[in-house]
């Protein structure tokens, strides 16, 4: 799987009276795709946000990098791990370059590199840096609007990138123009993008890895054609859907 880029070792996360996570052992390896699958309540979302610090466990180890995460600055450690939402949250009175270029700003770049990263990131999204970089979100359409989105998580070049439902939100035909794109993308820019979908379909499509959970527990970490012809056990096959496996699903 070669070298780690997000390392979960023992970790205890609890709400309330329950356990979300208990002593999850997992490695997320470095420039891949990994999807995030399970039934709702499973713990996806609490994944992401205890990379990014957002929640803390109560037991256990994070690593990023290889460096624990918890004797990191959280702020320091969130501008250097790009994130990507369903409602993308761009700001509404920002043009496109400064909503680009929000964290490179805060982290003191010259106005000439921030120039030349908002036309490189246009450029590499398929959005001609002269028609966009002056607009304002209201005036682009949900699937421009969610590129801009993967641009600001990439513009201080982190190694990696969650997303968290990016691509639920929009039409059919752009969901599955953004997937595309992704995996292409991805091939360039080699980042680790750690991404939560409920949708199984998506996960199969631009995945090199799939995790699934059940109850906060990690079922099965395998390779989407590995989960297909290798389930492992009858929870997996019943939500991956069995007729995927009767038609001999192909990715």
């Amino acid at each position: 799987m070669g070298e780690a880029a997000v390392e979960f070792r023992g970790v205890s996360k609890r709400y309330g009276t329950g356990y979300v996570f208990e002593e999850l052992a997992l490695t997320i390896p470095r420039a891949r795709i990994v999807c995030i699958i399970g039934p709702s309540g499973c713990g996806k979302t609490t994944l992401l946000k205890l990379i990014n610090r957002l929640i803390e466990p109560e037991a256990g180890e994070i690593l990023v990098e290889g460096r624990p995460i918890g004797r990191q600055n959280p702020v320091e450690l969130r501008r250097n791990i790009g994130y990507v939402i369903q409602q993308i949250g761009l700001f509404p009175h920002m043009t496109i370059e400064d909503n680009i270029t929000v964290v490179p700003r805060l982290k003191g770049e010259s106005r000439k590199r921030l120039d030349h990263r908002v036309d490189e990131l246009l450029s590499l999204i398929g959005l001609a840096p002269d028609q966009f970089r002056k607009r304002y979100p209201h005036e682009l359409s949900g699937g421009q609007q969610q590129r801009i989105g993967v641009a600001r998580a990439l513009a201080a070049n982190p190694s990696i990138i969650l997303m968290d439902e990016p691509f639920s939100a929009l039409d059919p035909i752009s969901r599955v123009q953004l997937q595309k794109e992704l995996i292409k993308l991805n091939e360039q820019v080699k980042k680790t993008i750690v991404f939560v979908t409920h949708d199984i379909d998506e996960a199969l499509k631009i995945a090199d890895r799939i995790v699934l959970l059940k109850d906060g527990k990690l079922v099965q970490d395998d390779a989407p054609e590995d989960l297909l012809k290798r389930p492992a056990n009858a929870f997996v096959r019943e939500f991956l859907g069995t007729e995927r496996f009767a038609a001999n699903f192909e990715i």
